[in-house]
Parts: structure tokens; C-alpha cells; sequence
């Protein structure tokens, strides 16, 4: 206790400036990856190097491997920026405009609503065999390739997403990103997927591409066939096919019912409850 009143006593206003300059600047830096893939990427080499550190520590005498973590730690900042290239060109690119550096993190909210709304969408649509991917993110951030389409941010509602995903529409071609009750983009443009068997040749665009982002994150995706005006759920790879608007919507509810009940429930109930006002008017 005497060492932490000593280390306090020492602290003036330039030392208090350095420390809060040290934290926006980390602070800054977190949240440029956040609602990206590099999240999962940067978790991991905390985990691993932490580990590493302690594994160390308690056997100092190995000598072999605190040399490799010794010659690993400056291989691992050689590789950080390689890795986490797109984010650094983001950083730069918001330095150079006059956008918002400082973005608050968006909050869990409205999930139920928005699958109401999404299924109400795909319905629908479905009925007027009109085509139709919706991307659900989740853990895993979808910034990356939202960043691809033009940028939205406006509240999830089943006339949005007919009118974005009508033929002839600017933004018909390609997928809407959904994050909490948000249409964050549309027109997102997403490669098709790389894992070929005879069922998927047989697929459309829209499903190889439902099947892609799901391949290689977390996301849930909706489809509506152009063809047959069926109703899919993509998820992990794989494709739940012929669903209509009550089993859409339990489906949905099912893959985010971890998020729903994270949820403050007094706040659960008083937004979901302006939402559905406002979705059946």
C-alpha cells in the first residue's frame, strides 16, 4: 500500500497528460477493429502471448524455449502490421477525412424487432418471387465488407428492405448487412463460395453467397429465391431451405436467442415495443 501512495505522490500534470495520451490512443486503436474479423485475430495473440509470458516466467530455467519467445516477440510485431493491414488503412483514411474518429460502440438492441421485420420482408417478397440476401452479423464483425456497399445506417423495417431489394432499384444487386436494428449496407457485393459439390452448383448467386459468409463467419443469412421464390436460412455452410414467415422467424429467434436474453429487460420490452408500433402502422 506505502508503494502505491509513493508511485502517486509522484504523478504531476505532464505525467497524468502521458498516461491519458497512452489511453486514447489504445482506445482509438480498439475501436477501429471493433465490428471486424481482426477482433477474433487480435484475442487470440493476447491469449497466446499472455500464456507464452507466463509459461516463461514459471520456467525460466528451459532455456530453448525462452529463446523462442524471446525471437518470437519481435516477429509478432513485424507481423502485426501485415495482419492487420485493412485496418490500418481505415485508421488513415478517417484520419485524413473529417468523419467521426471517436465512434461510440452500437448496443444490442431491438434484435426480436428486426427479425419480425426481416421476416415480414422475406415473406413478402417471397410471394412476388423477388430475390432477396439479408446478412445478420453477430460476433463476428462485417465492417470489412460493408465498407464494399454503400452505407446506410437506418432502422431495419420490411419496407426498407422491399424497396432496397426491388428489380430495378439502385441497390437491388447484392447483399444488405444487418447489425442490431440496423441496415448498416446495402449493395454489398460478397464472394461466392469455394466449396463446390453438386448441391451448390445448382445454386444461385445469392445462395453460394449466403453460403460463403457464413463459411467464414458467424453470420446468419436470409435468401429469397429470384426463381422459385423460396425462403433460406444459411448458417456454418449449410442451408435450410422451403421455410415461410413463422418458421423464418423462429429460426432467426433460435440463432439469436443468446443476444435476446442478454438484454436488460426493462429496456427489452419498452424499445421492442416502439418498434412494433411503428412496424404495423
Amino acid at each position: 500500500m506505502s508503494d502505491t501512495f509513493y508511485l502517486l505522490s509522484q504523478l504531476d500534470f505532464n505525467s497524468i497528460l502521458d498516461i491519458l495520451l497512452v489511453t486514447l490512443v489504445f482506445y482509438w486503436l480498439f475501436t477501429l477493429i471493433q465490428g471486424t474479423q481482426a477482433v477474433q485475430l487480435l484475442r487470440g495473440v493476447l491469449i497466446l502471448s499472455v500464456l507464452a509470458a507466463i509459461v516463461a516466467s514459471a520456467f525460466s530455467t528451459l532455456t530453448a524455449f525462452g529463446w523462442l519467445i524471446d525471437k518470437a516477440l519481435p516477429a509478432l510485431l513485424v507481423a502485426v502490421p501485415v495482419i492487420f493491414q485493412p485496418e490500418l488503412r481505415r485508421a488513415l483514411d478517417r484520419v485524413g477525412r473529417t468523419g467521426k474518429i471517436f465512434a461510440s460502440p452500437s448496443k444490442v438492441t431491438g434484435i426480436e424487432a428486426t427479425i419480425e421485420a426481416v421476416s415480414r420482408a422475406a415473406a413478402s417478397m417471397a410471394r412476388l418471387k423477388q430475390g432477396a440476401l439479408i446478412i445478420f452479423e453477430r460476433n463476428t464483425g462485417l465492417e470489412d465488407h460493408a465498407e464494399r456497399g454503400i452505407r446506410l445506417d437506418a432502422v431495419v423495417t420490411p419496407e426498407l428492405l422491399k424497396s432496397i431489394f426491388f428489380p430495378g432499384t439502385a441497390l437491388h444487386d447484392g447483399s444488405v448487412i444487418i447489425r442490431n436494428d440496423q441496415v448498416i449496407a446495402a449493395a454489398v457485393l460478397l464472394p461466392l463460395s469455394k466449396s463446390v459439390d453438386d448441391a451448390k452448383q445448382v445454386l444461385g448467386a445469392r445462395h453460394q453467397a449466403a453460403l460463403s459468409i457464413t463459411e467464414m463467419t458467424d453470420a446468419v443469412a436470409v435468401v429469397v429465391s429470384e426463381e422459385t421464390g423460396l425462403i433460406s436460412v444459411a448458417h456454418n455452410g449449410r442451408l435450410i431451405r422451403g421455410l415461410d414467415q413463422k418458421r423464418l422467424e423462429q429460426i432467426l429467434n433460435a440463432f439469436f436467442k443468446a443476444q435476446l436474453e442478454s438484454l436488460p429487460r426493462w429496456r427489452y420490452y419498452g424499445q421492442n415495443l416502439r418498434k412494433r408500433l411503428r412496424l404495423r402502422r
